[in-house]
């Protein structure tokens, strides 16, 4: 694939293009599924599927609910099934309406995904995941209770502090002798409140960090093929 010229006629992706130059072949060749489509799930979603990933799966069970709609993309769709909403607003992904549970994820065979992006909040299908994924994993800690997007890292899940969720994964991995390094998305902001209150600014760009590690991965892995 030829990267962006003068004389070619623009493009949704001509900016990328232009950005990514050569490399902008890998992204297009990368195939990606994202486990929960909620607050961090919807925004991963949205920013591949407008950088030019063209084969992106989707995982959930939920419905929308009114709840939702500070911070999940195409929740105005009230009782609507989400990964099915998305569908529609996303034309070409896959979607898969399915509970991500311990069972789901160990009978699961993810190996024909170049990347796999966890956006779940259930600790013991999270905790599995990590164990069996861990290679080709991009995991979220805890978006909700925070209102500082620029206390987000990507750093070692052992080094992570201020996430009472992410505390309740490191002791499962620990219980499970599972002690290997692994990086999460996660932020460092003391939780304001001890219920489950969110904030868009917040969520989304958890997101939107999980997108850009995933672009960035592929970008730089030479294995990925280049037209």
């Amino acid at each position: 694939m030829e990267t962006q010229k003068e004389n070619k006629e623009p493009s949704r992706f001509t900016r990328c293009e232009m950005l990514f130059g050569a490399d902008f072949s890998k992204i297009q060749n990368s195939k990606i599924i994202i486990l929960g489509v909620g607050g961090v799930g919807s925004y991963a979603l949205d920013c591949l599927y407008r950088s030019g990933v063209f084969d992106i799966t989707i995982v959930d069970f939920d419905t929308f609910d009114i709840t939702n709609q500070n911070r999940q993309i195409g929740s105005e769709a009230v009782g609507e099934v989400k990964v099915l909403r998305l569908k529609e607003l996303y034309p070409n992904i896959k979607a898969i309406n399915q509970k991500i549970d311990i069972d789901w994820v160990k009978n699961s065979n993810l190996d024909n995904y170049d990347l796999v992006l966890d956006a779940i909040d259930d600790i013991k299908p999270k905790v599995e995941l990590i164990k069996k994924y861990h290679k080709k994993l991009i995991s979220s800690g805890g978006s909700a209770k925070k209102i500082d997007p620029t206390k987000i890292e990507y750093i070692s899940l052992w080094k992570t502090t201020n996430d009472p969720f992410l505390r309740k994964i490191r002791t499962m991995l620990k219980k499970d002798r599972f002690t290997k390094e692994f990086k999460v998305i996660f932020s460092s902001e003391v939780p304001k409140i001890v219920e489950k209150g969110s904030f868009n600014a917040v969520t989304g760009a958890f997101g939107l960090t999980m997108c850009s590690i995933a672009i960035e991965k592929i970008v730089k892995n030479k294995e990925y093929k280049s037209i």
